[in-house]
Parts: structure tokens; C-alpha cells; sequence
């Protein structure tokens, strides 16, 4: 039985606030890759790209945002939250990649 109530990105992206749910998770996210003991070269490369979000003149013409960005470290944010057993963060970065990658 296909529930009304939950939103299906192959239907359609009414009802998904990928944008709401996106700067949630870089908020979580940077809890942890703004904390010099737990950042590294990686983490500092995304933070610049993050620094660049909606800057086109910034980025050679392209408009980055946090849902592109998520989508294109998906796997690296995974597993830096499962490292730091944030399950709340998985969850929501579970929804993310459900809902809007």
C-alpha cells in the first residue's frame, strides 16, 4: 500500500525540503571537521567548497549548494558520522540520500 503521507522524490519533490534538510546536516557535520583534532586535508578542501556555496562568481560560474555537496561526498560523510557514532546525523543523511540524491 503507497502511503500519501511520505514524500517520493520519483513522484515528486513536493513535501521534501531537501534545502532545510541539507544545511541541517553540513550544521552537524561541521561540529565535528571545525574541530582541529578532527579535521584533516579532505575536511579542509570541503570546507572551502562549503565556503563557496551559492558564490558562482567564486567557483568558475557554477553554483554550488549544500545538497550538491552532500550528494558528492556522500560516502566520506557517512563514515566520518559513523566514526563518531552520531546516529542522528546518519539518520538524517539517510533521509537526505532517500529523499533528494
Amino acid at each position: 500500500m503507497h502511503n500519501e503521507l511520505k514524500p517520493d522524490r520519483y513522484v515528486s519533490f513536493a513535501g521534501i525540503d531537501a534545502d532545510r534538510n541539507s544545511i541541517q546536516l553540513v550544521a552537524l557535520l561541521r561540529r565535528y571537521i571545525d574541530e582541529p583534532e578532527k579535521t584533516n586535508p579532505f575536511w579542509e578542501k570541503f570546507k572551502e567548497k562549503l565556503a563557496r556555496v551559492g558564490q558562482p562568481e567564486e567557483n568558475g560560474g557554477r553554483s554550488l549548494d549544500e545538497l550538491f555537496l552532500i550528494h558528492s561526498y556522500l560516502n566520506n560523510i557517512r563514515e566520518l558520522f559513523e566514526d563518531e557514532q552520531d546516529l542522528p546525523a546518519l539518520e538524517l543523511l539517510e533521509k537526505i540520500e532517500l529523499e533528494s540524491c
